[in-house]
């Protein structure tokens, strides 16, 4: 589905809690600040909820990860772990518990079990996340005490539940990203229902995701089913989680989730062409303002670099373009200094490569069609290409005169936003990323003491 950035709905930065869920977070110890840490969210009424996933692609997984495909697999025919059923989800920060190992494995375990037992459900039907310093260990024995309290007296039906686990998914974030979208689809009775769509996410630093981004819950009280939840999600991370990037690097614990607790009623199949639009373009509204809120919030930002590309062969090519100039080291030194030097992008443009078949696959393209493209080079015709920074032209197969000072002063904003026509196509995408900063260097220059 080709999808102009401008037809996409635009969701609310709230919190809001989607019927059928129970959500809180309290604090276990594992942040030395003190901070909450562990958050957990439930079906209510107890039960099970088709879910997707969309985990990272790195080639050193985080044990949280491991285990959720390991339960994702059991709980469904679907061998990879991208979908099947679950009951509880719990997230702790502080510790990423990737690369520790067979302890690190048996850490995640008896969390799983700790919290399958306090929820009332099977060890498959839990899922967990986690965040923090690679290579530490979870302080088991404090979290589990904490998790049983917290299951037994601390989950909430409530918006002030939801963004407590927000809240308590934070490492470096300077502040919690939620997002909630509303649509209307056939109930029941075949009147019209409010769905919701509600998300949050945390991830400021190792941003560049494959297959999803840093930390991510997406609730919805839709019905459905995983294989729907699935087909859903994976175009939708295609176009939004996996077009930001803030430091080029990847994580070792990516995971986004998409449930669905059925609780409106309303019921979506991928057959069902308009109740599927619907949640589709709800779910894609959710995920493109949290990855948007985290690309502004990159470690040391003070910029939002948004990039809109047009007039690509197809969608996949417009796409890379358009995080090939966000990526660029270059391009984000130069909006830190609020310099128009369009000369960055045109060589950004340059660098595109279509990504590898996976995620070409992920976008949509056939098997044959993505094995065949992946990784090419796009083609960039220089006379048919245009640049636009902050609404002015700067770029028209050869360069155009402008006033660089007014420019200058367009980009000292919260946002710089970068225009391109490619003029080979009607390919759409977008991609959004920040400048790149001392205080990035500094932060992550001392990050384990």
């Amino acid at each position: 589905m080709t999808t102009d950035h401008r037809d996409i709905p635009a969701a609310e930065q709230r919190p809001t809690l989607p019927r059928g869920f129970r959500a809180g977070a309290t604090r276990a110890g594992i942040k030395a600040s003190g901070n909450p840490d562990l958050g957990v969210i439930v079906l209510e009424p107890r039960g099970l909820a088709p879910v997707a996933a969309t985990f990272t692609t790195n080639r050193v997984p985080a044990a949280p990860v491991l285990l959720s495909r390991t339960h994702l697999a059991a709980t469904s025919h679907d061998s990879a772990g991208g979908h099947g059923f679950v009951s509880a989800l719990m997230s702790t920060s502080g510790s990423a518990n990737a690369a520790t190992g067979a302890a690190g494995m048996a850490d995640q375990q008896r969390l799983a079990e700790t919290l399958a037992s306090a929820a009332g459900c099977a060890v498959e039907a839990t899922l967990a996340v986690s965040t923090g310093l690679i290579g530490t260990r979870l302080p088991v024995d404090r979290i589990v005490p904490a998790l049983d309290a917290l299951v037994l007296d601390g989950l909430t039906a409530t918006d002030e539940g939801f963004a407590a686990v927000a809240e308590a998914l934070r490492t470096t974030d300077s502040r919690a990203k939620w997002a909630t979208a509303t649509v209307e689809l056939p109930g029941p009775a075949g009147d019209l229902v409010t769905v919701t769509v509600s998300g949050i996410a945390k991830g400021v630093g190792m941003i560049h995701p494959r297959m999803a981004t840093m930390l991510s819950f997406v609730l919805t009280d839709a019905q459905s089913d995983p294989q729907t939840l699935a087909a859903i999600l994976r175009p939708v991370v295609a176009r939004t989680w996996n077009q930001i990037s803030v430091d080029g690097d990847t994580s070792t614990n990516d995971t986004v989730l998409l449930v669905a607790s059925g609780a409106s009623g309303a019921a979506v199949a991928v057959g069902d062409t308009p109740a599927y639009e619907g949640l589709l373009l709800a779910v894609g509204a959710v995920a493109r303002s949290l990855a948007r809120q985290q690309a502004s919030d990159g470690e040391g930002a003070t910029t939002l670099i948004s990039c809109y590309v047009r007039g690509g062969r197809d969608d996949a090519e417009a796409r890379a373009v358009a995080r090939a100039v966000v990526s660029s080291s270059l391009l984000k030194a130069a909006v830190h200094g609020r310099d128009p030097n369009w000369g960055r992008i045109v060589g950004a443009c340059g660098n595109a490569h279509l990504p590898d078949a996976a995620l070409l696959e992920l976008a949509g393209l056939s098997a044959e069609s993505a094995h065949e493209r992946a990784g090419r080079p796009v083609e960039i015709d220089v006379e048919r290409l245009q640049i636009t920074i902050c609404g002015t032209p700067v770029f028209a197969g050869a360069p155009l005169p402008f006033d660089r000072q007014a420019v200058r002063q367009a980009m000292d904003s919260p946002e710089v936003v970068i225009e391109l026509e490619l003029g080979s196509g009607a390919g759409n995408g977008e991609a959004f990323g920040c400048d790149l900063t001392e205080a990035y260097v500094i932060e992550n220059s001392e990050y384990s003491t």
